[in-house]
């Protein structure tokens, strides 16, 4: 039976054009059932997401919707345009999260084509994005820059292409974003249970955070789908068995989100996230995997002007089905050839990020 031409495909890597723009369907207005199933499949505890009493005390309206669940929105309105076709999602650079979104708010998305690079193998090619979340009255909530490797319509043609944009390399303290209605002085610790403030933390820390989460296939799916991410690598068993993997891969944002559950052991009183320098999905996971989490502390700046909050640099590394407190999981160095860090197989996250941290003294 022939294609009736109604339904729409996906793009395939051929398909891209540098400089081309998607104005993506399907707005989304986010609610208090959204945030609570959030929770409920990733296990996240930020109070700020979930206390509206504990967000009014520090200036806001409400509760927000989580920085995550506003990240994975936006990321899923861009999927059917952008990465329908993929194979995966390989990393993202200078993510900025810019202004709070409360349930109520409504999110649409928009992607320009920055750059086309074909691999090697010749059945797929890597397509670099710049993505923009907008609330309803048209302000800039989300920014960010993704690369996936999506499938080629025609294998044997090679089409030569190897245009790689100059990312962003990291999001300077300077340029965190913090909201001029958080106010530190209605933060109380006793909602976090966290004893531990901004000038605790010292660069060079490693925190492990003790407890592992096992991924089940049920609670990936659905929040895949929560996100309306339709990407066929997560959903379609028949069309993943030719894989590698043989399996569904679990969304690589799914793993940031249980990664940034696991992180609230020992790092309770952080607020927002206010920005991603860099993230690799080193390997792929699949459902049954657990996952364990680290976070180096790599910088402690403070944020001039705003009394009472400073800046925590973070580097968040998931592993799959081993306790890296019992294993050496380091990146193990460069490749030369292609200057990628060659990390151990069972490090499936790499996620250098900003966050934002109350003070012990915030008069």
């Amino acid at each position: 039976m022939k294609p009736d031409g109604k339904t729409n495909p996906g793009h395939f890597f051929e398909d891209f054009e540098i400089g081309q723009t998607f104005e993506h369907a399907v707005p989304r207005t986010l609610t208090e059932g959204d945030n609570a199933l959030y929770i409920a499949l990733t296990g996240d505890r930020s109070p700020l997401f979930c206390d509206g009493e504990f967000a009014r005390r520090l200036g806001y309206r409400r509760e927000l919707i989580n920085d995550l669940l506003v990240f994975h929105t936006v990321f899923g309105k861009s999927v059917p345009d952008i990465s329908l076709n993929a194979v995966a999602n390989l990393g993202y650079a200078e993510v900025k999260f810019l202004k709070a979104v409360y349930p109520g708010d409504t999110l649409t998305a928009i992607s320009k084509v920055l750059g086309k690079k074909e691999n090697r193998s010749g059945e797929n090619g890597n397509v670099y994005v710049r993505t923009q979340g907008f609330n309803q009255d048209g302000e800039l909530v989300l920014a960010f820059y993704r690369w996936v490797m999506v499938r080629k319509q025609d294998p044997q043609r090679a089409t030569g292409e190897n245009s790689i944009p100059n990312l962003p390399a990291e999001v300077p303290a300077g340029e965190l974003v913090v909201g001029e209605e958080l106010d530190p002085r209605g933060f109380d610790p006793k909602a976090t249970g966290g004893r531990w403030f901004w000038e605790d933390y010292e660069p060079g820390e490693r925190i492990h955070h003790e407890a592992g989460m096992t991924i089940e296939e049920a609670e990936h799916a659905t929040a895949t789908r929560l996100y309306q991410n339709t990407a066929r690598v997560h959903f379609d068993q028949r069309y993943m068995s030719a894989s590698g993997g043989g399996r569904r891969l679990i969304y690589g944002g799914h793993v940031i989100s249980v990664a940034r559950a696991l992180q609230f052991n020992g790092l309770e009183n952080l607020l927002r996230m206010a920005a991603w320098n860099a993230g690799t999905h080193a390997n792929p996971t699949y459902a049954g995997d657990t996952l364990y989490a680290w976070t180096d502390v790599l910088a402690r700046p403070e944020l001039p002007g705003r009394p009472g909050l400073g800046a925590l640099r973070l580097r968040l590394i998931a592993v799959k089905n081993q306790d890296p407190r019992r294993e050496p999981l380091e990146p193990t160095g460069v490749e030369a050839a292609t200057g990628r860090t060659r990390y151990h197989p069972h490090v499936v996250l790499d996620l250098d990020f900003w966050a934002v941290a109350p003070t012990r003294d915030r008069r």
